[in-house]
């Protein structure tokens, strides 16, 4: 081999390994930052990660909603008319947050099974309900577990 050829199969073997570096830099931030969407069965199921950011979507529980002595402070239920589990959110809740309510909150799951929002979102209109919590509501109408959809609305 000729030493031309030795120093661009060497530019070509350092191109093709700083390519490689740099698409697993570009992976691990995508991964480290990629937020998947559960319901409460599955949190119930063990399936959602601790403490790492995800969505958890369903119905605010009806007569769940404590305010703490802080005033910011708000524990409530969420259910996806099979299993419930508590959302801790510290902050002003949307204008459109009530119980019955379809919302999907932004946050941790700690080890208590206790999820703490970072952000809470709330419906838009009387007709509009988040995709991933209707699609969720529907599969457990569908499968016969809890109340129908009709008649969490």
């Amino acid at each position: 081999m000729t030493p031309k050829r030795k120093k661009r199969l060497a530019l070509i073997l350092l191109m093709v390994a700083g390519v490689a570096i740099a698409a697993g830099f570009a992976l691990k931030a995508f991964n480290e930052n990629l937020m998947f969407f559960y319901t409460p069965s599955a949190v119930a199921a063990d399936e959602a990660p601790f403490n790492h950011p995800i969505r958890v979507g369903g119905l605010v529980t009806t007569g769940s909603v404590k305010r703490q002595a802080d005033g910011l402070t708000v524990l409530f239920d969420i259910t996806d008319n099979a299993e419930t589990i508590t959302v801790q959110y510290t902050g002003i809740l949307p204008d459109l947050f009530r119980e019955g309510q379809g919302i999907v909150a932004l946050g941790e799951l700690g080890k208590d099974r206790r999820f703490v929002a970072s952000e809470v979102l709330a419906k838009h209109d009387e007709n509009y309900m988040p995709p991933e919590v209707a699609d969720a509501l529907k599969a457990t109408h569908d499968a016969g577990v809890g109340v129908g959809m009709e008649q969490a609305n």
